[in-house]
């Protein structure tokens, strides 16, 4: 890593380590926390966020399919999309997310994609126009107060026989008292609210197609394993 890099990175640790504004609105809040990072969000995630390539490749996108990515950020993932399923052969791609500074990034990383659209809303209460195949939330389920509203929302929007994912860190039912305090407090510094209350309620909404509990080193910390997981669930038809 150059010193350049590592510099970077320095100022993203420090603003993680300065933790999330505690006044203003959801969006408020997030936009205060994510603009002076929004640049080097994505190198320094890449290292810190696990499994989400392997997530959109367990969605088996289709060729036409309509897809929406909930709490998108920066756009980051539409390139394990495009892996999976090239984005020319997508009827639509809906990137739809709360905070500005990171979308902002979003819209730049699109620029010419006449089949992506970048949408500043809510995710407990934007719908798309037409009901959609796929969608997901990549860490960012962890992010959104209203969990549950989110999730009812993503599954409302589903076409019959559609898949919805999800990537994010968890607090896994084996963990002793003082891991979940632990990671609880770790992450809630930065607005990442862990529960063992996400996976549960993904398995009760949708037919289960598929459950990965891993853990994965943090940057700068290798020893440190935080706990997370991948699902795949199907919309009854």
């Amino acid at each position: 890593m150059s010193p350049a890099d590592f510099a970077a990175d320095a100022r993203v640790l420090w603003r993680m380590l300065r933790g999330q504004p505690r006044r203003g609105s959801h969006a408020e809040r997030l936009a205060g926390f994510y603009a002076p990072q929004a640049d080097r969000y994505d190198s320094f995630r890449a290292r810190l966020l696990h499994g989400r390539a392997e997530l959109i490749e367990a969605l088996e996108i289709p060729d036409g399919a309509r897809v929406v990515e909930l709490g998108a950020g920066t756009g980051s993932n539409l390139e394990a999309l495009d892996w999976a399923c090239p984005l020319a052969r997508l009827a639509s791609v809906q990137l739809v997310d709360l905070c500005p500074p990171l979308l902002a990034v979003a819209r730049r990383r699109v620029a010419g994609l006449g089949n992506v659209e970048v949408i500043e809303a809510d995710a407990t209460a934007w719908r798309p126009a037409q009901p959609v195949d796929r969608v997901y939330l990549s860490y960012a389920l962890t992010m959104m107060p209203d969990w549950q509203a989110v999730l009812a929302n993503a599954h409302a929007m589903l076409a019959p026989g559609g898949r919805l994912g999800v990537v994010d860190f968890h607090l896994p039912e084996a963990a002793g008292r003082m891991e979940k305090a632990f990671w609880r407090r770790w992450f809630g510094h930065d607005g990442v609210h862990l529960s063992g209350r996400h996976l549960p309620a993904l398995r009760s909404l949708c037919r289960e197609s598929l459950v990965r509990e891993r853990r994965a080193a943090l940057p700068y910390l290798p020893v440190v394993r935080a706990p997370y997981y991948l699902y795949v669930g199907t919309k009854a038809a």
